[in-house]
């Protein structure tokens, strides 16, 4: 198990971790015969992207007592991810998915396999917090708080806790509109969650669910106002647009990728730049052009996590 190296961890992370199912010829999924296996999960993805630029990393989930349940455990030693907060839960399995190949830059098929998967059972009673207290910043993202009503409330309580301790926190909504009993509890529950952070990181089209509002100054105005102290906002093409609580304000452009292969993933990538980016002391800007770039990479390979680049393969970017 990779260890808690002098006590310290830079960020700490909540989620569910799936094996997905990748299927090798593109076309109908229902035809495919020939699968290659992956972890994926957002908060897995951003876990694994920060462990890769040296940072030290805790994911803190369930999975099921099953063979998917250590392939996940596998992957995360393998990408020095810090697990000792996973527990094995016995009751119930871990979450898998099917996803499509594509070839032609669209989104893939995705089916999900969750519904009272080992995570969705996560509660604020899988909240240590001497293991959260040993971390620097906490991130959070919507998809863990869609899970399930005891989900959310451990990372309510997670960003409370971080929060009374000083510590930064950073929040992607990544909105799965599915997994909610109902759009008005999804806008509620993010929307507070929101309110905890320093760092908000949604996209254009999740901010105008989210607010109300279409345009970027006024999706970052809305946070802002509930004492967020920066909002990025991603606005796909165009790269992404950002505005801090003292005013400052700008677009930071979009790399160009010629050969998109697969988009998912991409939000992930984005976030591992921007967090890793701030935490290592660089300008918004710059960070946000870490995260441009490092998400340009996640889309031009098949699978949520394999572009993810380490500290040499980034360079002095």
């Amino acid at each position: 198990m990779h260890s808690l190296q002098n006590g310290t961890l830079d960020v700490v992370t909540i989620g569910e971790a799936m094996a997905m199912f990748v299927a090798l010829e593109p076309g109908d999924l229902a035809a495919a015969e020939r699968f290659v296996k992956r972890a994926a999960g957002a908060e897995l993805n951003v876990a694994i992207g920060l462990a890769r630029l040296g940072l030290n990393v805790g994911w803190v989930s369930r999975i099921g007592d099953d063979s998917l349940g250590q392939f996940i455990c596998q992957q995360l030693e393998q990408e020095r991810v810090n697990h000792q907060q996973v527990t094995v839960d016995a009751r119930y399995p871990t979450g898998f998915q099917l996803k499509s190949k594509v070839d032609d830059g669209s989104d893939p098929r995705v089916e999900y396999f969750r519904k009272g998967s080992a995570a969705s059972h996560l509660s604020p009673d899988d909240f240590n917090r001497d293991y959260f207290g040993a971390a620097r910043h906490l991130h959070l993202s919507g998809v863990a708080a869609a899970l399930s009503a005891s989900s959310f409330e451990l990372l309510h309580h997670a960003a409370k806790s971080m929060r009374a301790q000083g510590k930064t926190i950073s929040f992607d909504p990544n909105l799965r509109p599915v997994l909610w009993p109902s759009e008005q509890t999804m806008l509620k529950q993010l929307n507070l969650l929101a309110e905890y952070a320093d760092w908000v990181l949604p996209g254009d089209k999740e901010g105008k669910i989210l607010t109300g509002y279409s345009q970027p100054e006024a999706i970052a105005d809305f946070y802002l106002d509930k004492g967020v102290k920066t909002v990025i906002i991603k606005t796909g093409c165009d790269g992404a647009w950002y505005k801090t609580a003292e005013g400052e304000k700008g677009q930071v452009a979009a790399i160009r990728v010629d050969n998109v292969v697969d988009t998912v993933g991409a939000g992930d990538g984005f976030a591992v730049g921007v967090i890793s980016g701030l935490l290592d002391g660089k300008s918004l800007p710059d960070a946000i052009r870490r995260g441009n770039k490092i998400g340009s990479l996640a889309i031009q390979v098949i699978g949520d996590s394999e572009g993810l680049p380490t500290r040499a393969e980034l360079g002095d970017f």
